[in-house]
């Protein structure tokens, strides 16, 4: 029962290194501009919830994760590889934008997708009052990187 609970707990700190890009926020390399961009804005929070290779498809695995979005929170722009990417709103309003489409912004219940290689240019709490909370699923190639923020400025 105990190695159950360290593998469990392995595997949690895995998957949440997997998806953040293996460093935590206060790690990152800060410039002014970005410690700017922090102080502003605060960031959001990922909770891994399951990381599994699926079965039936070779090479691939299977991750889901909760975000978090304190009031007026927004993360920095990102790509996730060659993941393929759902998102479903469980709580407040999300605006999200895909490079070269229009902000758009999602409320409780609504959902959208990103095809492998997106650049998600946007993605913030579109309350200053509220959080907002995300389910998060990702379909990717195994062992791959889940999150790349873009290069400071």
């Amino acid at each position: 029962m105990i190695s159950v609970r360290i593998a469990s707990g392995v595997l949690i700190a895995g998957t949440a290194a997997a998806v953040v890009g293996c460093a935590p926020a206060t790690e990152r390399p800060t410039t002014p501009a970005t410690a700017a961009v922090a102080s502003e804005h605060p960031s959001e929070t990922l909770t891994p919830l399951i990381h599994k290779a699926l079965p039936n498809i070779q090479g691939k695995t299977f991750t889901s994760a909760t975000v978090t979005f304190p009031p007026g929170a927004r993360a920095v722009p990102h790509r996730h590889g060659n993941a393929f990417v759902y998102a479903y709103v469980l709580e407040g309003a999300v605006r999200s934008q895909l490079e070269g489409e229009p902000m758009r912004t999602y409320h409780r219940g609504e959902n959208w997708i990103e095809q492998p290689g997106a650049h998600h240019v946007a993605t913030e709490d579109a309350s200053n009052t509220e959080p907002a909370e995300l389910l998060v699923v990702f379909v990717s190639t195994t062992g791959e990187q889940l999150k790349t923020d873009d290069p400071h400025q």
